[in-house]
């Protein structure tokens, strides 16, 4: 079976978001970079395409004008192990863009990141409802999730 990669439709940013992408991430690297003819729909010798690596995670990124954009429908989930590595890809990713609740945001392209501490997944699943809801209502109120408050939150009993 073959591979599923992302495929990602920018205006004509994408070889600088690939690049913007790859200077975040560890273990990522740049591809090929491709370049529209005289045939295309764009301007001849303008970047058509790039080809880059996240992460050990291959992906595509097309220039085709302003006909498409992200919404939130689809976003990239960052599961991340410290706070360190949370504040890291919040910071660089939300640069430029919008910060919004629970994780999430929109880079200064306008694709969506969600940027997750694993403990709050064990949290969450704990079959203790009150523990887990707890860890919820305390999430509900984070933009960038804080570990700390959430394990506050979690060991917190009534």
């Amino acid at each position: 079976m073959k591979k599923i990669t992302p495929f990602l439709w920018f205006d004509y940013l994408a070889e600088e978001a690939a690049k913007f992408y790859i200077s975040i991430f560890p273990n990522s690297k740049m591809g090929n970079v491709r370049h529209y003819s005289a045939e295309a729909p764009m301007p001849e010798g303008t970047v058509m395409g790039a080809d880059f690596t996240l992460d050990g995670r291959d992906f595509k990124a097309l220039n085709a004008g302003p006909v498409f954009h992200f919404t939130e429908a689809i976003s990239f989930y960052v599961d991340c192990e410290t706070q360190e590595e949370v504040d890291h890809y919040w910071e660089k990713l939300s640069e430029n863009g919008e910060k919004s609740r629970c994780g999430w945001l929109k880079d200064k392209y306008g694709l969506s990141w969600q940027i997750v501490p694993t403990i709050l997944s064990k949290y969450l699943q704990d079959k203790n409802p009150q523990k887990a809801g707890n860890v919820m209502q305390a999430m509900l109120k984070m933009d960038k999730i804080v570990i700390k408050d959430l394990t506050e939150a979690y060991e917190m009993t009534v």
